[in-house]
Parts: structure tokens; C-alpha cells; sequence
């Protein structure tokens, strides 16, 4: 039976991933996003090998040399792999900054007080799974990006509760609205939750009140997405 050093490598590498997801898992990470990128990267066969490896048999090849070979693979293996892991990271970042400037550059643009809110919401978009352009366009249309927040509350520019609700901060407004509307919070989870966004939208201010809220909101994201790069929005759209 032949021996592949290589497979012997890569199952290292693959335990020691697993390892890593384990203690990510075991530290409560809220990121689903980065868990599920590392659980795909486990199952990633990033290798480069020089050497062939095939027809290694115990007649044909030193045993003796496997443990060297072996440390060798799995070293080319991880140098690899953390590249790629790192080249991936840093595509994300920079997505997630394009995005988060063209909700700044737009609240600019028009002179609204949110301005410097766009990297929040777009990390709690992508913490709920919603759309990045959302929560920006729904403080557009209630409150025209912050300028004509509720008054008798504080800090609710989303028209979230009817303004009747207080919310500590422009930070924690913005988490309580994003995880009502991607469906993770349990008390409102049958309204928003597996909702497109049009759905979603006619669930937080229904047709029968505003009849066309779900397109005046839509035509603010589809403005708002002008701002970030094409080759962002083309992601983001896919």
C-alpha cells in the first residue's frame, strides 16, 4: 500500500484548524461569519508540493526520510494557508470600509448627523445577515439620516417602536434595530425572520399604512450603493 506524505501534511494542518475553530467556538465568538470562514477554510485543500508523490511504495522509497518530509510538507502547507487566510481577511476588511464609506460619504453629501455611523452598521448588517445599504436607507426616510430624530426619546433616528423607545446610544440603536430585523431577536423573529428585504421592509412599516415604504427606502439604498466602488457593489449585489 502506498504511503503519500502530502495527505499525512495536510491531515495536520487540518487538525490543527480544527483545534483553532474549537477554541473560537469555546470563546463565544459572536462572529458567525469568521466561524463559518474558518470552518470552510478547514476543509480547503490550499497545498503546493514540489516532490511527486505517486507510486511510494515500501520497496521503492526510504521510510526513514517520512518524518522529515512530513514537517517539510506541513510547513509549506501552513505558510500557504496563512496567506491566503490573511489575504482573504484583508479583502474583507477592505469591503467592509468601502461599504462603510459610502453610508458616511452619502449621510455627508446631504448633510445628516449619522455621518461616522456607516462602519457600525455595516458590522451589524453582516453580524444579522441583512443588507449593508438598510439600516442607512431606513434613517433616511424616518429621519432624514438623524436630523429629525424622535424627540421625546433619545437616539432613535430608525422610527423603531413608534418613538417610544430610549435607546443608550447611536451605537446601541443600531444593534437592537439590525438584530430585530435579521430575524434574531425571539420576540420579533416571525416578522423579520427568512425575509427578503422588500419583505422586510413591508413588515416594519406594512403597505396598508405607507403603501409604497418598502420602494422609498429601496430607491435610497440603490443611491447609497452608488457611492461604493463597482467592484464592491457587484459583490454585494451577487
Amino acid at each position: 500500500m502506498g504511503l503519500n506524505p502530502l495527505n499525512i501534511g495536510y491531515f495536520l494542518l487540518r487538525l490543527k484548524l480544527s483545534l483553532k475553530l474549537a477554541e473560537l467556538n469555546r470563546s463565544n465568538m459572536n462572529n458567525k461569519k469568521l466561524i463559518r470562514f474558518v470552518e470552510s477554510f478547514v476543509l480547503l485543500p490550499i497545498v503546493t508540493v514540489s516532490m511527486p508523490v505517486s507510486n511510494i511504495t515500501k520497496d521503492n522509497y526510504d521510510f526513514t526520510q517520512v518524518p522529515q518530509i512530513v514537517l517539510s510538507q506541513k510547513q509549506n502547507i501552513e505558510a500557504n494557508g496563512l496567506l491566503a487566510f490573511n489575504q482573504v481577511i484583508g479583502q474583507k476588511a477592505n469591503d467592509l470600509k468601502s461599504k462603510a464609506d459610502a453610508i458616511d460619504t452619502f449621510y455627508k453629501e446631504h448633510n445628516m448627523p449619522l455621518e461616522g455611523m456607516g462602519m457600525k452598521m455595516v458590522e451589524e448588517a453582516e453580524k444579522n445577515e441583512i443588507d449593508w445599504r438598510l439600516l442607512p436607507a431606513i434613517s433616511v426616510i424616518e429621519s432624514t439620516g438623524g436630523r429629525h430624530a424622535c424627540k421625546r426619546v433619545t437616539n432613535s433616528f430608525f422610527g423603531w417602536g413608534s418613538c417610544k423607545i430610549n435607546f443608550k446610544s447611536k451605537e446601541v440603536a443600531i444593534e437592537i434595530v439590525a438584530k430585530n430585523l435579521g430575524g434574531n431577536n425571539p420576540n420579533t423573529d416571525q416578522h423579520y425572520a427568512d425575509k427578503t428585504t422588500k419583505q422586510i421592509l413591508q413588515k416594519y412599516n406594512p403597505p396598508s399604512i405607507v403603501p409604497d415604504y418598502a420602494d422609498k427606502v429601496m430607491k435610497v439604498m440603490d443611491e447609497i450603493g452608488a457611492n461604493v466602488d463597482t467592484k464592491t457593489k457587484q459583490k454585494s449585489l451577487s
